[in-house]
């Protein structure tokens, strides 16, 4: 789909549909207004009987409507002004764009982005319609013999601005909306994925192809790289599997040469069995999502490449499949870590923290600014936020706050629990340094006291999106996040933010 920006009244616009938008009670937006006046009340009159009270997330569509250039406009209802915030305003772009997309509209232009948003710049408004528009139109359907084609999809979009000054700032923000849409379109898709197309080695290929496209530099260790560096906790995870893990490697140089880089590190458990730990059978389709937090780092990079961010960025992510195998890890096992410390692996399904304790000891070698990683870690976790927000810890407070604020900017919340060491008594193993599981209570706590163990040289905040990367029931499929929190954070770093 084509975008861009525009500045001019929509009486003059020659569109197949101009969009507008209406506040309860019966409210029309100035540019409804602009609209009403140029038809000589033809919409206040239609409002009135009653057709459109403006109630949130409905929609009226009108044909020909007198004194405009364009075929077709579309009221859309935005509740009650006092109420109308970030919510209501993605959601009446959401409505918008998905009526426009089912109508037969080829194009569209679109005034509900000159609709003031408390607190938001018309940066933030453009960004987000362009990053809503696209997830509204998203389809995973490769595997479908009978494709869902819309009969006449909607191909261009066009955003409108109030004033010209805010052209140049709107440019800039839809260029970053439409980079963030693509990362996450990237994530969702290496989700959506079923187990036996997305392996280690899939995510590799990746890799690969997002260096080549975007001139990444990009590495994959393999398994005798990985046992020559004594990852003994992350390999300990691939025993029971016939795909071989990997260790990805992807750098995007867009800083200074000297400047240190910020790291991403993504969980990658491209199929989660729970190992001779086994899971319940009920659900257990799911778990091809293990790998979300790989793809939300690799999502996020492509993301800052085709922004050009001026920054470093480091993403490293480990992977392999977690199975029950006759070689696989048995609980009672203790193993030891590339940092030298050994691990009792009590419980085989908490797998992703021992391939991530690796990761994070490799990613010391490139002396980092900061270290974030991201993993569907617990479903404590779940149990703690619900599906609604995702679970910040963090060795300095300060970046937790970072990334707290770039989830609200993204409009991708999260929320910050204590990693106080009083958890770490419940990792306490009386054969090894410590095991891998801290019992029931605290179970998303217990998880990041573990990484917080490796995590000694650098500042570094866990991200936990077991309840945020992926929905079950009839939308089952993944979200993409936290790839808009991780590119708004990376955006705010790099002085980007508008």
């Amino acid at each position: 789909m084509e975008f861009s920006i525009k500045s001019g009244s929509p009486e003059k616009q020659r569109s197949a549909c101009v969009v507008v938008g209406v506040f309860e009670p019966r409210k029309l937006t100035l540019p409804g207004e602009l609209l009403d006046n140029a038809s000589r009340n033809y919409l206040s009159d239609i409002i009135r009987r009653g057709d459109m009270e403006g109630k949130l997330g409905s929609t009226l569509l009108l044909h020909n409507v007198p004194g405009t250039l364009c075929d077709r406009v579309l009221l859309v209802g935005l509740g009650k002004e006092k109420e109308f915030r970030e919510k209501e305003y993605c959601q009446a772009i959401r409505v918008a764009a998905k009526t426009l997309n089912e109508t037969g509209s080829f194009d569209g232009t679109v005034f509900l982005t000159e609709i003031p948003v408390r607190k938001r710049s018309v940066g933030w408004r453009v960004r987000q319609a362009a990053l809503v528009a696209q997830e509204t139109t998203y389809r995973f359907d490769q595997f479908k013999s009978k494709k869902d084609d819309v009969r006449r999809p909607l191909r261009k979009l066009t955003f409108a601005v109030e004033r010209r000054n805010e052209l140049a700032p709107a440019e800039e923000a839809l260029a970053q909306g439409l980079a963030l849409a693509e990362g996450m379109a990237l994530a969702k898709n290496l989700g959506n994925l079923p187990g036996n197309v997305c392996t280690p080695t899939h995510l590799a290929e990746t890799a690969q192809q997002l260096a080549q496209e975007h001139g990444l530099d990009c590495q994959v260790l393999e398994r005798a790289d990985m046992e020559a560096l004594g990852m003994g906790s992350l390999l300990s995870v691939a025993r029971g599997s016939h795909q071989p893990p990997k260790l990805i490697v992807l750098q995007h140089k867009g800083g200074k040469p000297g400047d240190k880089p910020v790291v991403l590190v993504g969980k990658g458990i491209t199929f989660d069995s729970g190992g001779i730990s086994l899971k319940p059978g009920e659900g257990m389709d799911e778990m091809k999502f293990d790998m979300c937090g790989a793809a939300s780092v690799l999502g996020t990079i492509k993301a800052a490449a085709l922004m050009k961010l001026p920054l470093n960025l480091t993403v490293v992510v480990p992977t392999a499949e977690n199975m029950p195998g006759g070689g696989a890890s048995k609980p009672g096992d203790i193993v030891t870590s590339m940092s030298g410390q050994t691990i009792e692996i009590l419980n085989t399904d908490a797998e992703g923290r021992l391939i991530l304790c690796d990761a994070l000891t490799y990613v010391e070698r490139f002396d980092p600014e900061t270290v974030v990683d991201v993993a569907t870690l617990t479903g404590a976790c779940v149990i703690a936020l619900g599906h609604v927000a995702s679970g910040v810890f963090a060795n300095k407070d300060g970046l937790a706050r970072d990334l707290l604020d770039a989830g609200e900017e993204a409009n991708d919340r999260a929320w910050h629990l204590p990693l106080w060491d009083d958890y770490q008594e419940q990792l306490k193993s009386n054969f090894a340094d410590m095991a891998n599981i801290g019992g029931r209570p605290a179970g998303s706590v217990t998880a990041a006291c573990f990484l917080s163990r490796f995590t000694k040289k650098y500042d570094w905040a866990h991200l936990d999106i077991a309840g945020t990367a992926w929905k079950s029931g009839g939308d089952k499929g993944a979200t993409g996040r936290p790839v808009p929190l991780l590119t708004h954070f990376l955006l705010a770093r790099a002085g980007k933010l508008n």
